[in-house]
């Protein structure tokens, strides 16, 4: 089944855009970790040539963003007229594209069980990225521990989680793309020590690497 193939009761799907030769427009950058989802599932799925990634400052009130994304996040895709978003519409659009059942299960337990992981790991990513901004955004004596406190607790335990029943590190799908831009994303900022305590999810991560070309083809610019 090609994307052409691909139809709900409706129009086709396609990715397509106001891009470089007609390619769709990412609205994301190099950093984000839910841009580096999309990215590598696009990478994935085969559909990276297909893509033009243009930056957006969500604090910029001057960025057109903000027009795209009500929210002003990112990542948003703009494709074939639609506007879609967050990071986990983006990756359901990218498998139906793809044919189906790709990168997140078509039905049963199996669906629900990955994209409920999946969750999971874009969970700790959400607290540990208001850990970093708690601490780039606000005045030292604004900074508030009981908030740390709280987001630190959500890491730990969704880490304790993921480590407990982890997703297969040879098999790539939104579980796995998810939890190791997590995962990519706490080495770089370092909101918490996390590989001493769960050493097992470290040699996850460096499976899940060795296994998938795509992690390493969207690692953040590190100039």
């Amino acid at each position: 089944m090609t994307a052409r193939d691909v139809t709900n009761a409706g129009p086709t799907l396609e990715l397509r855009g106001a891009g470089r030769g007609g390619r769709a427009i990412l609205r994301s950058t190099l950093t984000s970790p839910y841009g580096r989802k999309v990215r590598m599932a696009a990478q994935v799925l085969g559909l990276a040539d297909r893509i033009e990634v243009i930056p957006g400052d969500t604090r910029d009130p001057e960025d057109d963003l903000r027009a795209q994304n009500p929210l002003g996040k990112i990542p948003c895709l703009l494709t074939d007229g639609e506007t879609l978003f967050d990071s986990r519409v983006i990756l359901e659009y990218f498998d139906t594209l793809a044919g189906g059942g790709r990168i997140i299960p078509a039905s049963g337990k199996a669906r629900f069980r990955c994209l409920t992981a999946a969750c999971l790991a874009d969970g700790v990513t959400d607290a540990a990225l208001l850990m970093v901004y708690e601490g780039r955004f606000r005045a030292p004596e604004q900074v508030s521990e009981v908030w740390l406190e709280h987001q630190r607790g959500k890491v730990l335990r969704g880490l304790s989680a993921l480590s407990d029943a982890p997703p297969d590190p040879t098999h790539t799908d939104a579980a796995s793309i998810s939890l190791a831009c997590a995962l990519g994303y706490l080495d770089w900022r370092r909101p918490v020590d996390w590989r001493p305590r769960w050493p097992a999810l470290a040699g996850w991560l460096d499976a899940f690497a060795a296994a998938e070309p795509a992690f390493d083809l969207t690692e953040r610019p590190h100039d």
